[in-house]
């Protein structure tokens, strides 16, 4: 029996199996076992497809990346061409694109990689219609813009995160706060710093004997599920940012706009007609938490054509190795101009945490 039969036996199995009080133990350990072969299924995709080069990942650059992903003709390729530079060929036949075509965004001075991916199908994570490598590229990208067609409800993004869901893709979450340590002996142990309501101790145990854990350290440190534990232990988890951006509004009803546009991480667009696409480029901005730093020299006004383009949190350390790595070894001080300042210019270290559209003026030894 391959593992897309047993993927599928066990998927079965949850399906039937009631779930109370009594069943709760037994679907903890079908969803362990579920994880590892989904993990397997993974790792053996990849493994075949660098043999094969069957991949099609495109070399990062820019600031940030963005995938676009979608079920084919929802106007994924239709967008990249209105938004960037670049030409990717557009019909109104499914599966138009067959590989990854990128473009570059040009937004506030930063260049934002755009990854046209083909149309994914339902059944992708289980490799049907080349979606193991559509969704292998996603898992690199920075956020994870949903193109969704406005007609068709929120059908397409319940199956759309099923697929990314299935394997090992999480959107707008956050990772479990859990700790989890193997350790060569001791047994387990396993504390909670709250009550937990939806998994216990020997669900706990039930899990960690399945991977053939007998040896670990487990402290939960918010009230998590089995699924969220499995998560920590498989580790190979991606947590992404996404966008739902629901295509072709000119052809649905006003009401049905306004109730798409409410739901959260949304946003409704219109290719067809350039609607709200200026919006859209402010959202991936903002998702992707991007700032600008703009550098001044000594008697001079700033520079500001050419930001540094840094992650919000980031500190001056971080602007001086934007600027040349060697910077930081004869830093003496930086004079800082912004909103991240109590004062203008305010004289700061390398731990200083810098905010948009700062002016550093950077002084050496």
């Amino acid at each position: 029996m391959g593992i897309l039969e047993k993927i599928q036996e066990v998927e079965r199995e949850i399906a039937r199996t009631q779930k109370n009080k009594a069943t709760e133990y037994h679907l903890g350990l079908l969803k362990a076992k579920l994880a590892k072969y989904r993990s397997q299924l993974l790792t053996d995709t990849t493994k075949t497809a660098s043999a094969k080069g069957e991949g099609f990942d495109v070399m990062k650059s820019g600031d940030a990346r963005v995938a676009l992903i979608g079920f084919p003709s929802v106007g994924k390729s239709t967008l990249l061409n209105l938004i960037t530079a670049t030409r990717s060929e557009c019909a109104s036949y499914e599966f138009t694109t067959l590989t990854c075509i990128p473009g570059v965004i040009e937004y506030n001075g930063a260049n934002i990689q755009l990854l046209d991916l083909p149309g994914i199908i339902e059944g992708a994570s289980q490799g049907k219609g080349r979606g193991r490598q559509v969704i292998s590229v996603a898992r690199t990208a920075d956020v994870v813009l949903m193109m969704l067609d406005a007609t068709k409800g929120d059908i397409q993004k319940t199956l759309l995160e099923k697929e990314l869901e299935s394997v090992g893709i999480r959107l707008n979450k956050r990772p479990p706060d859990i700790y989890f340590k193997i350790k060569k002996g001791g047994g387990l142990s396993i504390n909670s710093m709250l009550t937990l309501t939806k998994i216990n101790e020997r669900m706990v145990q039930l899990i960690l004997h399945e991977y053939k854990i007998f040896n670990a350290e487990v402290v939960f440190r918010e009230d998590s599920t089995a699924d969220d534990f499995i998560d920590v232990i498989l580790g190979n988890r991606v947590y992404l940012k996404c966008l739902y951006c629901y295509n072709k509004i000119d052809t649905t009803s006003i009401e049905e706009v306004d109730r798409l546009a409410r739901q959260p991480y949304s946003i409704v667009i219109s290719c067809g007609l350039g609607l709200n696409l200026d919006y859209l480029l402010y959202q991936i901005w903002e998702y992707l938490q991007l700032i600008r730093v703009y550098t001044k020299r000594r008697g001079e006004p700033p520079d500001f054509n050419d930001p540094l383009i840094l992650r919000k949190g980031c500190t001056v350390e971080h602007v001086c190795h934007a600027v040349h790595r060697t910077i930081v070894d004869t830093f003496k001080y930086s004079l800082v101009w912004g909103r991240s300042t109590k004062y203008s210019p305010q004289r700061v270290g390398l731990l200083h945490v810098m905010e948009d559209e700062d002016v550093i003026q950077i002084v050496k030894k």
